[in-house]
């Protein structure tokens, strides 16, 4: 009985030290028995970190007598005793041994994490930064255990002015005092620190600067970077430059689409794996749907594919309660916008089928088997209009009384009127202003292009097809991402129906004289201009209620 009340305690206390700050997973070398054990703390400041240059105590707690060796694992001699301390210089995870001699030998691994600051920004009136007015003013947490001297170099963005109006980009004070920038977006503060001479990782801050006026944000999400916000400014003032925000958040894989709905962006990133692979066992999937609030304060999973490939979510639409998104060519989903943390499973009722392929009555006369899912949205009349790229590329459309209960094998054209709103062009995004009849797309090898609503619904020699692909606006040359009938291409774009402007990301291929970068199609000049160059973008979205900040 007394071995095992000695067992259940030296069991709680592993399991305490595992709470806490340190990784503390034992090592047993050598253990007979429970008769070796040792317990350790820090000393003076700082006493729930482990960090380099605290003094750390270690007392032997074995019930078995003899000599306490000490090995404290970074090439230190070992001690002996049964109450010693010890100071590690260099981060890193230690295997710390206590050998009990003629007995045996206990291992466990020790954390020391390094010292770097911590900077912030101290409370601002108001909770926004506004842009060549707020004055802010930062603190910073350095931990000092062993009270070395401290060298500080403050690293501040162009624009940036100390509290007397003079341009400041760097200062060697403890406290720079308050400083005001000069530009919109993420202004980035570095903080460079020496700590009894030994330089210590950079404290980096982004302070987000916001506009004086409420206006409209737009977001997009980086190939390989994060998801980014870019106030929509049309008159800058003069010396003042906009940068986008950085929501510190990853944008995914390939996050060709991104929907922002009720004060929230919803990410629809379709993986690694987007076109056609032999998937034979249905593993390959890693899509996945998060939604994000506005100021990347806050990031929850929807859902997760770890199935088939062509199961990942593509592209998306948000609608009242449900958000919308189709896979790779089979169909469109629909799910609730408050559902966290799904698993891709088609036999789950939240994650029905709200169209296939196969249930629309000209399945087999309009397209078949196979065809490649596009973007797609909603009129207010209730038409859908869906891009397809593969097996009669073409946007089509439908209603919701055009779709089937059930599957069928082949279809009749005719049974939906005018279903087919282009012929074989390749279009992989498209955006429809009713307001004003227009519809703009962008077409495959050839540019962004512009048509009237009429001239897409309409059957005769004006439709636009392969020989008439409308009024082409800008050669653009896209880069060759993906394979045959399923390039990313453009993947996104989106209105701003206040003047008009759509707005998109372009990835430049071979041989083009346009540079990447975020695009704007402006009617006002009937022109594509560049917002912002040399960044590669998939999916973007609008948050059409204007502020200062997000």
């Amino acid at each position: 009985m007394k071995s095992f009340i000695k067992y259940v305690l030296f069991s709680v206390f592993i399991c305490c030290l595992l709470t806490g700050c340190v990784d503390n997973e034992p090592d047993y070398e050598v253990f007979p028995s429970d008769g070796i054990a040792f317990q350790y703390k820090v000393e003076g400041d700082y006493a729930l970190d482990y960090l380099v240059g605290s003094v750390i105590k270690f007392s032997n707690t074995s019930e078995w007598a003899g000599t306490p060796v000490w090995d404290f694992g970074d090439g230190s001699q070992t001690v002996t005793g049964d109450e010693v301390t010890h100071l590690y210089q260099v981060a890193g995870t230690y295997n710390v041994s206590l050998t009990i001699e003629g007995k045996g030998k206990l291992t466990q691994k020790l954390m020391i994490s390094d010292i770097f600051p911590t900077v912030s920004v101290d409370p601002i009136e108001g909770g926004i930064c506004e842009v060549g007015i707020t004055s802010v003013h930062f603190s910073v947490i350095l931990p000092n255990p062993q009270n070395l001297p401290v060298e500080y170099t403050w690293i501040f963005p162009d624009g940036t002015k100390n509290s007397d109006g003079q341009p400041i980009t760097s200062s060697a004070l403890t406290d720079p005092g308050d400083v005001t920038f000069s530009n919109i977006g993420s202004q980035k503060v570095t903080l460079k620190t020496k700590l009894g001479g030994r330089s210590l990782q950079d404290g980096v801050l982004n302070v987000q600067v916001g506009y004086t006026q409420n206006v409209k944000t737009i977001y997009y999400a980086e190939k390989g970077g994060n998801i980014m916000a870019l106030k929509l400014i049309s008159n800058l003032p003069v010396g003042t430059k906009n940068y986008p925000f950085n929501l510190g958040v990853k944008s995914g894989q390939h996050p060709l689409n991104i929907i922002f709905s009720d004060s929230s962006l919803y990410v629809i990133d379709a993986g690694r794996q987007f076109y056609y692979i032999n998937d034979a066992d249905g593993n390959l999937g890693d899509g996945r749907i998060f939604r994000l609030a506005k100021d990347g304060s806050l990031q929850e999973t929807m859902l997760t594919n770890k199935k088939a490939a062509f199961d990942d979510p593509f592209y998306g639409y948000a609608e009242g309660d449900y958000l919308y998104f189709s896979d790779r060519n089979t169909g469109i989903m629909k799910i609730l916008k408050t559902e966290r943390n799904l698993a891709m499973d088609k036999t789950d009722p939240k994650l029905s089928y709200f169209v296939q392929n196969a249930t629309l009555q000209y399945y087999g006369a309009g397209w078949g088997y196979g065809a490649i899912n596009a973007c797609f949205t909603k009129l207010k009349d209730g038409t859908w209009w869906w891009a397809k790229t593969y097996n009669n590329q073409s946007i089509f459309r439908f209603q919701n009384k055009d779709i089937l209960p059930n599957a069928i094998s082949q279809g009749d054209i005719n049974k939906i009127p005018f279903p087919r709103l282009s012929d074989d062009l390749f279009i992989k995004s498209f955006v429809v202003d009713e307001d004003r009849r227009m519809v703009y797309y962008a077409v495959r090898d050839k540019g962004f292009c512009k048509a009237t609503i009429e001239q897409f619904t309409e059957t005769g020699a004006g439709k636009i097809n392969s020989s008439n692909i409308g009024t082409l606006v800008l050669e653009m040359i896209s880069d060759n991402e993906g394979a045959s009938n399923e390039y990313i291409d453009i993947c996104q774009m989106v209105l701003d129906p206040e003047d008009g402007c759509v707005y998109f990301g372009y990835r430049k291929g071979e041989g083009s004289t346009i540079v990447s970068g975020l695009k704007r199609y402006n009617p006002a000049t009937d022109k594509v201009e560049s917002v912002i160059d040399n960044v590669n973008i998939y999916g973007v979205s609008i948050n059409h209620t204007k502020s200062k900040l997000f």
